[in-house]
C-alpha cells in the first residue's frame, strides 16, 4: 500500500497532510465529483481538516444559478462526507484497491448559515463520535473566511465494493 499521507514538523507538532494525488488514492470519486482539493491535518480515528476551491469555471454553476452563481448545499454535504470517508480511510489504514468503500447512509442536523460562491475557499473538518457496526458518525463543518456555511452529522457505512457491483 502507498503511503496516505506526508508529514512536518510545524510548532513541534507533527502535522499530516495531503494532495490531490493522495486523495485520490483513497477517494474513488472522479471530477466533476471529486469535491476535496487538499487535506491539511488528519488525526487518524479523531479529525481531519481540508479545504474545497470553489471556482466559477465548476460545471454547477452553469445552472445553479445564472447570474447569481452559489454552490449548492447538497454539494458542500458531499464535500463533508468526502473529507469523512478520507479520515476513515486513514483511520482503517484501507482504500478502495482494497475493496472497500465509505457510503453516504445519513445526515442529522443539517444547518446552511451562508452561501457558498466563487472565489470561496470552503475549509472542511469532520470529527468521529463513534463507529458502531460498521457505521461511522461524523461531526462536521464547512467554513468560509472563519464563518460556518453548514453544519451537520454524517453516517456513512464502511461496507465491501463487491456489494455494490
Amino acid at each position: 500500500m502507498m503511503a496516505l499521507c506526508r508529514c512536518m514538523l510545524v510548532n513541534n507538532k507533527l502535522r499530516k497532510f495531503m494532495n490531490i494525488n493522495e486523495i485520490m488514492a483513497l477517494l474513488p470519486h472522479r471530477y466533476p465529483l471529486l469535491l476535496v482539493d487538499r487535506v491539511l491535518e488528519i488525526e487518524p480515528n479523531e479529525s481531519i481538516v481540508g479545504y474545497k476551491n470553489i471556482t466559477v469555471n465548476e460545471e454547477v454553476f452553469n445552472g445553479h444559478f445564472p447570474g447569481a452563481p452559489i454552490f449548492p448545499g447538497v454539494m458542500t454535504i458531499e464535500a463533508l462526507a468526502q473529507i469523512s470517508g478520507i479520515l476513515g480511510f486513514v483511520s482503517t489504514g484501507t482504500t478502495p484497491d482494497d475493496g472497500k468503500l465509505y457510503l453516504f447512509a445519513g445526515v442529522d442536523k443539517v444547518r446552511f448559515k451562508r452561501p457558498v460562491v466563487p472565489g470561496d475557499q470552503l475549509m472542511l473538518t469532520s470529527e468521529v463520535l463513534g463507529v458502531k457496526r460498521n457505521i461511522w458518525r461524523f461531526k462536521t463543518s464547512a467554513t468560509v473566511d472563519g464563518e460556518v456555511a453548514c453544519e451537520a452529522t454524517l453516517l456513512c457505512a464502511y461496507r465491501d465494493r463487491e456489494n455494490f457491483k
